[in-house]
């Protein structure tokens, strides 16, 4: 346990951690140049892996301590930051008091998360986990926004959902995003058809008879990649038909 859990702290030892060596590799995994998603990102070389351990060390900083990592320039605080609010938002002994603040702030915060791993932190389990009981209409509201960040965040926020074999919503969700314009939101949205047909082959299935020939290509082949090969087949002619018949 760190002894200051300050995000003054934490950030003193990140950069501590920090390599040139893993600075070349991150900027190369998260596409950082001119024009990429990551655009503006300042990384400074730490591991995921040493970024989680960290966040592990300082799981009991306050939420106005990680807003100011949040705040940070440094794309590897603001993932810090991430990984916190998500081992706080899973530990048994967090109270509700606290799991509504660390939701508020992810989406108060939103302008800050704005690359798919943040996302990722902040929706495969807290955000899902707090709304589980509650009212879901604010993930309708971020299907719609014009960020893809937020878009992104309504569909991977029903992986808490799909895990409680709730997959309503995840469907749902789906068809708003269905023919999204962004990769990103394309990947996020066939992983969770995916997961929920892990759960439910046949709504999956119905949901690809509807929507396969028109959605996009990548969307289809993350939706599609644990069905048998005869199936697989079947999905992408739909798609190569209709892609055809417009040409």
């Amino acid at each position: 346990m760190a002894t200051n859990i300050d995000a003054a702290h934490f950030i003193e030892k990140l950069k501590a951690a920090s390599s040139p060596e893993e600075l070349v590799k991150i900027q190369h995994y998260f596409k950082s140049g001119p024009g990429e998603y990551a655009e503006g990102d300042t990384f400074i070389g730490v591991r995921m892996g040493q970024v989680f351990d960290l966040a592990k060390a300082f799981i009991d900083m306050p939420p106005e301590e990680i807003e100011k990592l949040l705040e940070s320039d440094i794309h590897e605080a603001r993932a810090g930051a991430l990984s916190i609010m998500d081992k706080q938002s899973r530990s048994k002994k967090t109270p509700e008091s606290r799991r509504k603040e660390l939701f508020d702030l992810y989406i108060r915060r939103s302008d800050r998360i704005n690359n798919w791993d943040l996302v990722d932190l902040g929706t495969l389990h807290m955000t899902g986990s707090y709304l589980y009981n509650k009212p879901r209409d604010i993930l309708y509201q971020l299907a719609l926004s014009e960020n893809l960040w937020e878009r992104r965040t309504a569909i991977v926020s029903t992986t808490y959902f799909i895990r409680q074999g709730d997959l309503d919503d995840t469907f749902k969700i789906a068809e708003i995003l269905v023919n999204d314009k962004e990769d990103l939101v394309h990947k996020g949205t066939g992983w969770m058809l995916r997961f929920a047909g892990a759960s439910n082959r046949e709504r999956l299935l119905e949901f690809l008879d509807k929507y396969a020939a028109t959605m996009p290509r990548t969307l289809l082949r993350y939706a599609i990649e644990h069905l048998d090969k005869g199936q697989r087949q079947y999905y992408m002619e739909l798609k190569n038909t209709r892609k055809n018949s417009k040409n």
